[in-house]
């Protein structure tokens, strides 16, 4: 089939509704890019590993053999600590904080590189259409699935307060259950956003992370706005005090699984996708040679109703052009079964 002759976007929506088949949505960077692709063009998250001017960086990602700049960082924090300890070389401790300083204000300029600078920056037209798309599933009992780390699909739901979205993060009652009888709603205190508490209703789900989730060794959170701060600046607040953003930036497919599964909110996040039913639409996702950890995932699905119960019946993966197209056909033997191809272009996400 040539790309010209691809079904379109609103040709497999209006299949699979009259069909009455429950819809879920896997996006990648694509669906950045169709905002503005002179800024979210290239995956200045990882790219800017290569780029940065420090030798020292340089060698101790080579050396530990890894581009996850969260596991970099945590190593030069322990390194820190080590050399208060073992040595009164300060001119060592010195430099190691240098680095660690310097990777950080790196990643801070890559992150800012990419984004508007806030929620407010995106015409209000665009969110309004994009969030019609979104609610497109989430209304209809269907999950969404990104593996983005930047915020436009965050400040999306949250500017235009969809009601049916559920990322699984809540607040939990910090106040003394005693306590809470005897004060004000106004007075109770609560914890900052936490998830778990609402995971069995989630229906949104970060397969690599995000920039506004973090690890804080007990409790996966989610950094929001305050009164006076963007969500930019309080995440770089974070980073100041050691916490680091959840991110699976980068190694070959079996690196990607391997971080996914040593933590909780990505290993739940992952199983889901594992586990849905019904049909999954594909955009702006290349199932490049580092993500076959994902299309694993969409084969189980496909293959846990095998012997009765529901399953996974049909999966739609959007092209951009015939190179995408020629790619998809190649690498069509790793699915488990038969899957579609739709002109990406026909799905007006943003405009």
């Amino acid at each position: 089939m040539k790309f010209d002759e691809l079904q379109s976007y609103n040709e497999v929506v209006e299949y699979l509704n009259k069909k009455k088949r429950v819809k879920h949505l896997l996006f990648g960077n694509g669906f950045s890019m169709a905002y503005d692709y002179t800024i979210f063009s290239y995956n200045a998250l990882s790219s800017f590993i290569q780029n940065i001017d420090d030798d020292i960086l340089k060698q101790l990602f080579s050396r530990l053999n890894t581009k996850n700049f969260e596991l970099i960082m945590q190593q030069l924090d322990n390194f820190i600590e080590i050399a208060d300890i073992f040595t009164t070389d300060s001119e060592m401790t010195e430099r190691i904080k240098s680095a660690s300083e310097k990777l950080q204000n790196s990643l801070i300029d890559a992150i800012k590189s990419l984004h508007p600078e806030h929620v407010f920056t995106i015409p209000e037209e665009k969110g309004k259409v994009c969030t019609e798309f979104l609610q497109d599933y989430l209304s209809n009992n269907g999950c969404i699935f990104s593996t983005n780390y930047d915020l436009l699909p965050y400040w999306v739901l949250m500017r235009n307060d969809v009601k049916n979205a559920v990322d699984g993060f809540g607040r939990d009652l910090e106040t003394d259950l005693e306590k809470s009888r005897f004060v004000s709603k106004d007075e109770l205190e609560y914890s900052e956003l936490r998830w778990g508490r609402h995971k069995d209703n989630q229906n949104i789900f970060y397969l690599h992370g995000s920039l506004p989730l973090f690890d804080t060794g007990i409790h996966i959170v989610k950094e929001e706005y305050d009164n006076g701060h963007y969500l930019l600046e309080n995440i770089k607040a974070r980073m100041d005090k050691k916490e680091y953003p959840i991110f699976v930036t980068a190694g070959d497919a079996k690196d990607k699984l391997n971080h996914i599964t040593h933590n909780k909110y990505l290993n739940f996040c992952y199983d889901k996708l594992c586990q849905i039913e019904g049909s999954l639409i594909v955009f702006g996702f290349n199932f490049g040679e580092y993500d076959t950890h994902i299309i694993d995932a969409i084969n189980k699905a496909a293959h846990q109703g095998k012997r009765g119960g529901n399953k996974l019946h049909s999966v739609y993966i959007g092209v951009y052009s015939e190179d995408d197209l020629k790619h998809i056909e190649s690498i069509e033997n790793r699915f488990k079964y038969k899957i579609n191809k739709y002109n990406a272009r026909t799905a007006k996400i943003w405009d």
